[in-house]
């Protein structure tokens, strides 16, 4: 762990908690304790998603230090756990992922996500909503750009292809996975799918505010993995995952896949439209 403890939380986090409640900590032990917390909450806000093990790996403690130090930012609503399904075909219980929670992020301040905000509002004043979804495609071209050759590699059936963009995502912090659905008679094989579940998002309080760089992203989706996707739910509209729905029941329609450039006009569907509650 080489940053974590440089993160500048104390000021807001765990000991403002402390402090707000009415609870503030007497004595040196107490005082270590609020400090060690903080520590914590700075590897969860630099490295979350992230597991309790990995926390006592990076920090150095013991697995009952951290699990005690995570119960406690938990009580106090500043972190949360997101469960994940387990890659590979065996059976078994979630694993348990810390992250900060909404109230987590205001504790640090909201400077970085309203400047973004502010920035885009003037954007789409000045020159148009087609200007907010061409910055969305232009961040998200990244993304595409990395990840094409390696869903590439995974060869032309979805599944295979959906597996590698969870990898992929997950490598990024998305707490990904993805999950077989097949179709069983007297359905026919062609409606099996994948459902794609992303259990963190960087930017979920600005894709709120502007749903396009969520559209974009599905849009993503659809072209790396080669097929129509579908959005079903996200969490910048309240849901628990983000979770698209993936059709496998043909191969991929194409090759490497590219960056589309910004499409001149918003008539494509805004998928949000289709979103379940």
């Amino acid at each position: 762990m080489t940053n974590a403890t440089a993160v500048p939380v104390a000021r807001h986090g765990a000991s403002a908690v402390t402090a707000e409640r009415g609870t503030m900590p007497a004595g040196p032990v107490a005082d270590a304790d609020e400090r060690t917390r903080d520590r914590v909450l700075a590897a969860v806000l630099e490295h979350g998603p992230v597991s309790a093990a990995e926390l006592g790996d990076l920090l150095g403690f013991t697995p009952a230090a951290v699990r005690r130090h995570l119960d406690h930012l938990s009580r106090a609503g500043v972190i949360e756990v997101k469960r994940v399904a387990k890659s590979g075909s065996g059976a078994g219980r979630p694993a348990r992922r810390y992250v900060l929670s909404s109230q987590g992020q205001s504790s640090l301040g909201n400077d970085y996500l309203d400047i973004a905000a502010l920035a885009l509002q003037q954007l789409q004043k000045v020159a148009g909503p087609d200007a907010v979804r061409a910055f969305a495609v232009e961040r998200f071209a990244d993304m595409e750009r990395r990840y094409a050759p390696e869903i590439d590699k995974a060869g032309p059936d979805i599944t295979d292809r959906a597996k590698a963009l969870a990898d992929a995502l997950s490598r990024d912090n998305f707490v990904a996975s993805a999950a077989s659905i097949e179709a069983k008679a007297p359905l026919p094989a062609a409606l099996s799918s994948v459902q794609l579940c992303q259990g963190h998002c960087p930017i979920q309080q600005l894709a709120a505010r502007f749903p396009v760089f969520c559209d974009v992203e599905t849009e993503v989706f659809s072209r790396l993995v080669g097929v129509d996707v579908r959005r079903l739910s996200t969490l910048a509209r309240g849901g628990h995952v983000c979770t698209t729905h993936i059709p496998t029941g043909r191969l991929s329609s194409g090759g490497p896949t590219t960056p589309p450039a910004a499409p001149a006009s918003l008539t494509e569907e805004n998928n949000h439209q289709q979103e379940r509650p």
